[in-house]
């Protein structure tokens, strides 16, 4: 634990950059990263502004997003070229409306990355396929490969609690991301949107992240920070700043929430910190 302002103890908090998400183009901002060189140009830089991880969504030439083995081989080797060991590469499985759930996990088998985000909606869609979903996580556990998963309702933690106590979860604790609101056209987020997630009767986990949409992100990453999480933020899900102008690009984001949680008297984990943090969640 880190000491802050007047003394009180935090934790170091972890920033996942987000920077380009599965729908986004460059149409929607001219420095979103697709790429594989982009994309580690884009690594480099939020690392140097304090982010620990980079959430990885790669693209085909027409730019649309895929789940595909040898792009997310391309775009970890030029991450790595950037910055070495300095970020947590963690690939997504998220469907976009393309994929099904063998396919979704057949790319985290194939590609055997460090980490990878689950949405549970996605995957575990009914309870037919709990048992291959509980396989699957048995394979990631053996592999070491760190599951986070994606949580987009409060139901959806309570779900995930229900598979944990009927054996279904390979982990004593497991990491997830809380998604506050959805994927809709002008989405915006709220720091009370958090509130569902960490009620008295709401699930606990280890570890958790929160991503929002909208140009109030860094106000909801900050304060579940200091209720003790930590932050995703990018332009898959905010094009802005803190203080509202377009942001030229997702190191800037990353930095104004360097900024915010310094306010507050925090300070940011890099990615050695993550890893042994997420150590001890999934071990």
């Amino acid at each position: 634990m880190a000491e802050g302002k007047g003394g009180v103890e935090t934790q170091p908090v972890a920033i996942a950059v987000a920077p380009n998400g599965g729908r986004r183009t460059k149409a929607d901002h001219t420095a979103l990263p697709q790429t594989a060189d982009e994309l580690a140009g884009t690594a480099a830089a939020s690392q140097e502004a304090g982010a620990a991880m980079l959430h990885c969504h790669v693209r085909d030439r027409d730019g649309r997003h895929i789940l595909d083995a040898d792009a997310y081989r391309d775009a970890t080797r030029a991450v790595r070229r950037q910055v070495g060991e300095r970020l947590v590469i963690q690939i997504t499985t998220e469907a976009v409306g393309r994929y099904q759930p063998e396919e979704q996990m057949a790319v985290v088998r194939a590609v055997r990355p460090e980490a990878a985000s689950l949405a549970l909606k996605e995957l575990v869609p009914d309870a037919t396929h709990e048992a291959e979903f509980s396989r699957f996580l048995a394979f990631m556990k053996k592999e070491r490969i760190v599951p986070q998963i994606i949580l987009y309702h409060s139901d959806e933690a309570l779900r995930l609690k229900d598979l944990m106590a009927r054996g279904l979860i390979p982990f004593d604790d497991i990491p997830v991301l809380y998604v506050l609101g959805r994927y809709s056209e002008g989405q915006r987020s709220a720091p009370a949107d958090l509130l569902p997630f960490l009620a008295p009767e709401a699930p606990r986990f280890g570890h958790f992240m929160v991503c929002t949409f909208g140009p109030r992100e860094a106000a909801c990453v900050t304060t579940a920070a200091a209720l003790g999480g930590h932050a995703r933020v990018g332009f898959e899900n905010n094009l802005y700043l803190p203080d509202g102008r377009l942001a030229p690009d997702n190191a800037a984001i990353v930095r104004g929430v360097v900024e915010a949680l310094a306010a507050l008297g925090m300070r940011t984990a890099d990615a050695e910190r993550l890893r042994a943090d997420w150590a001890l969640a999934v071990n």
